[in-house]
């Protein structure tokens, strides 16, 4: 049995779609990141999957349970931490963990358990009983993680985990998310970060315009673009590029694909091998007698990915479903 399958998922908002025949699964234990701009669709998927949203067609299991006939049984599963910080500035870390164990109907000693195991993971057993009107961006969003624990989830939904909040905030979170898959606890998390699902996802799935796009490890799919990226840029003068180009592709078994930008100079060149490429790379451009202007070696990045992928970078939309 998967965490989460999603099967066919279509969602539609009157003549809007906000999810298109969307497939993919969970594993247990695993930390899965939904990737994609505002509008992409994650919004729509994580709210049908904590049964706020019915689909349209198509069929989600959450730990076994349809989310459609069984929606009790799914949310007694869940634990949700939202992108808004749901915090009370006039309550205490505390007293905001004491309202969700009542919520949740915990007796009282396993409320008082469970309160004190969720501060202490996050680091706030010294700061619980001070308003929260006193706590930084950072503390608020482990208050969040902390009320996300209280049900004692088998899965965590976590959507941005890590908006608005400062580098050393967010790496901090960053090593919760670990502790936490560490204990068991299967994650699912959606994210304009690319680093952090870099850092952080077993999986990942790209979404755009509420289609999948990718799915796959953050490695595999970097890998899947061709190998690393060499950028070799020629002086304005310079001509006979796509001539240029064929003799490399053709010489070169390291060369896995060229792309010619005229407009701008330059060759992108994507080889299968390391840093060691390069200085045959350049020394098969000097016999051709074409002389360099600058030279740039990079290593695919999920950026990478996502522009091969959608034809955008992730934070260019700002459409909201």
């Amino acid at each position: 049995m998967k965490a989460i399958e999603i099967r066919n998922l279509k969602k539609t908002f009157g003549e809007k779609t906000g999810v298109e025949n969307l497939t993919l699964h969970v594993e247990k234990g695993e930390v899965f990141g939904l990737l994609g701009p505002n509008g992409a669709g994650k919004t729509t998927t994580i709210r049908t999957i904590l049964t706020l949203l019915k689909p349209t067609e198509g069929q989600v299991i959450v730990w076994g349970h349809d989310v459609v006939t069984h929606p009790r049984d799914v949310r007694q599963v869940l634990g949700y931490v939202p992108q808004e910080k749901a915090v009370d500035r006039y309550l205490t870390g505390r007293e905001h963990l004491i309202l969700v164990a009542n919520l949740y109907h915990l007796t009282r000693p396993e409320a008082k358990k469970r309160i004190e195991e969720a501060l202490a993971l996050v680091d706030l057993t010294q700061k619980a009983d001070e308003l929260v009107n006193h706590y930084s961006g950072g503390m608020k969003k482990k208050l969040d993680i902390a009320c996300g624990l209280i049900p004692n989830p088998k899965i965590l939904v976590m959507d941005e985990p890590t908006l608005g909040l400062d580098v050393e905030s967010r790496i901090r979170i960053w090593e919760y998310i670990r502790q936490l898959q560490k204990a068991g606890l299967t994650i699912l998390m959606t994210t304009n970060y690319l680093d952090e699902a870099d850092q952080l996802c077993d999986r990942i799935a790209i979404l755009d315009r509420g289609r999948l796009v990718a799915l796959g490890e953050p490695e595999e799919l970097k890998k899947g673009l061709g190998g690393d990226r060499v950028t070799v840029q020629f002086g304005p003068l310079q001509d006979r590029l796509d001539e240029l180009a064929g003799s490399l592709k053709k010489d070169l078994p390291f060369v896995n694909g060229i792309k010619v930008s005229p407009a701008s100079h330059e060759l992108e060149i994507r080889v299968t091998s390391n840093e060691e490429a390069l200085a045959p790379l350049i020394q098969k451009i000097h016999q051709h007698g074409h002389p360099i202007l600058a030279i740039q070696y990079s290593r695919p990045t999920l950026e990478d990915v996502f522009i091969t992928y959608t034809g955008h970078k992730i934070k260019e939309d700002s459409a909201l479903l």
